[in-house]
């Protein structure tokens, strides 16, 4: 059984895309679409850069899910037994799995990415990645300086890999904190916000008044939800936890052991990059992981599938 994985912010590149788009005429109609619903030149960031412009969230965003889409429509004719996505990716896997239209997932996104930007502008923030510490170790940590301010755990990566999330000073003394008790590393990351923290309460506040304006249909297949780490059960179900996912940790590692409990043994990771099978290799050393963001690694699946 298998199962499709979208990536999440981090995942972009300069140049994202761009092979995609020269090689495939389907993809070509993606990006195109694209910007025309966005009425700005999205193409050219992913294509061209510069890299600031592309690290910007409010292009970030909507730059994994439209390349997470046009692959997908190379591969979509799969056979697929679930989806989940990272974040950001969750609306890549709704919208493969048909519960939104392509251009209401994209103008869902593009806002998500705005919203979250604005929220990182009013109540600056950070986040970190820790690795080598406990759940439980990073929670008592988190806990022990809610007088210094906000920071809490953001997301569960793989096991012994948690990022934290929260106000400036509070993420920093947890480094430290973290550093004291053994962890083998404890790293600020260069993000534009303290996301899936209080800290993202505006993008939580406004993102609902659009999820309501937008047609949900039944998924094709099963979506594991990032604030539940199981299958969502039903439309109302998936538009309450888009709105919780904004300020609740990801619960990536979860998403995969149910996954795989589920028996899911092959996962295929649809977009930019390859963080998440790097993450789903931890988690679990026996599963198969394949890589699909290039054209070249298209054409080689799309070959090999049709000599099997």
């Amino acid at each position: 059984m298998q199962a499709l994985v979208f990536p999440g912010q981090g995942s972009q590149f300069v140049g994202m895309g761009k092979d995609l788009y020269n090689d495939f005429p389907v993809c070509r109609e993606i990006f195109d679409k694209a910007n025309d619903i966005l009425g700005y030149d999205l193409k050219s960031i992913c294509f061209e850069g510069p890299e600031e412009l592309l690290k910007q969230t409010q292009n970030t965003q909507p730059a994994l899910f439209v390349h997470s889409l046009a692959v997908f429509e190379l591969i979509k004719d799969l056979e697929v037994n679930g989806v989940a996505g990272h974040s950001l990716g969750e609306y890549s896997a709704l919208t493969a799995a048909g519960v939104f239209r392509f251009e209401d997932g994209l103008k869902l996104v593009s806002l998500r990415g705005r919203l979250m930007q604005e929220s990182g502008n009013r109540n600056p923030g950070t986040m970190a990645a820790i690795v080598g510490l406990s759940i439980e170790k990073i929670t008592e940590i988190c806990e022990s300086l809610s007088e210094i301010g906000i920071v809490k755990p953001a997301n569960f990566n793989s096991p012994g890999q948690i990022v934290i999330s929260g106000d400036v000073n509070a993420v920093r003394k947890a480094i430290e904190l973290a550093k004291q008790n053994g962890a083998k590393l404890a790293k600020e990351l260069v993000v534009s916000g303290a996301f899936h923290s209080p800290l993202m309460n505006y993008a939580y506040e406004n993102i609902a008044s659009e999820l309501n304006k937008v047609e949900f249909f039944e998924p094709k297949f099963p979506v594991y939800s990032n604030v539940t780490g199981d299958k969502f059960k039903d439309l109302n179900e998936i538009k309450n936890l888009l709105i919780e996912q904004i300020v609740s940790p990801v619960k990536w590692q979860q998403i995969v052991e149910k996954m795989i409990e589920d028996g899911i043994d092959t996962f295929i990771e649809v977009g930019a990059g390859k963080v998440l099978t790097g993450l789903i290799k931890r988690i679990n050393p026996n599963v198969n992981v394949i890589n699909l963001g290039t054209s070249d690694e298209v054409k080689q699946f799309l070959e090999n599938g049709k000599s099997n």
